[in-house]
């Protein structure tokens, strides 16, 4: 049963998304604090985080720094005002996904229950090797999609679930230009006119955490693509 943990101050909220995920077969704890969160989320395991953007202490992107010092957990930012800078800024910072406030308990369940989808899949290979493995190894790094780990030059990065799921994406077909809308589609599935901005937010961060490496090639009015020699496996 997927464990979430819900950081907001409005103690009313708590009680009916506790009951509204049990229906569903998560189990939802809270917290009304940033400081208490992050004791939870230090203490136990989660497999995501939902942040109020509007926060005691400190807000929902401090919060989310935070916790992406430590974790490469799910989080789904709660934004009261719905602007698009918020859920940007959001992204920029590791968020994996938004819902603005009000929200229908429904949506916010399916956005939880797609992250949790999408960090439970992977990419089928498109050719495959003859053994059915699911490990991508090119220079200088190599991706294990199995164990969901990347390493670059032999020294373990964390990537989040959206950095991972898009990775995996790309290294699925080493050279395929992958479009903006191709990868919406198979990483979001809704919300396109905002997330076509969001994608490169995504690639911009993974690139940062692939450096040195210089292997997602941007192609200009196309799209993306992992331009790397591969390797044999060890």
């Amino acid at each position: 049963m997927p464990r979430i943990l819900l950081i907001d101050d409005d103690e009313h909220l708590a009680a009916p998304l506790t009951t509204y995920f049990a229906r569903f077969g998560c189990t939802l704890e809270s917290a009304v604090r940033p400081s208490e969160g992050l004791t939870k989320l230090r203490a136990g395991h989660y497999d995501a985080a939902i942040l109020d953007v509007m926060l005691p202490e400190m807000d929902g992107f401090a919060l989310c720094r935070e916790i992406r010092k430590e974790s490469d957990i799910p989080i789904v930012m709660l934004t009261a005002r719905g602007e698009v800078m918020d859920r940007v800024v959001g992204l920029e910072l590791g968020a994996d996904d938004y819902v603005p406030k009000p929200f229908e308990p429904r949506e916010l369940v399916a956005r939880v229950q797609t992250i949790l989808r999408r960090q439970r899949s992977t990419p089928a290979p498109a050719n495959g090797n003859g053994n059915g493995t699911q490990h991508r190894v090119f220079d200088g790094l190599s991706i294990d999609l199995d164990r969901r780990q990347v390493l670059r030059h032999g020294e373990r990065i964390e990537l989040t679930g959206t950095e991972f799921e898009l990775l995996a994406l790309l290294a699925a077909e080493p050279g395929k230009v992958f479009s903006r809308d191709d990868i919406l589609n198979r990483l979001r599935g809704h919300e396109a006119e905002l997330y076509t901005r969001a994608v490169d937010i995504v690639v911009s961060r993974l690139r940062k955490k692939l450096e040195p490496l210089d292997c997602i090639k941007t192609l200009r009015n196309a799209g993306y693509a992992l331009a790397v020699a591969r390797s044999e496996p060890a």
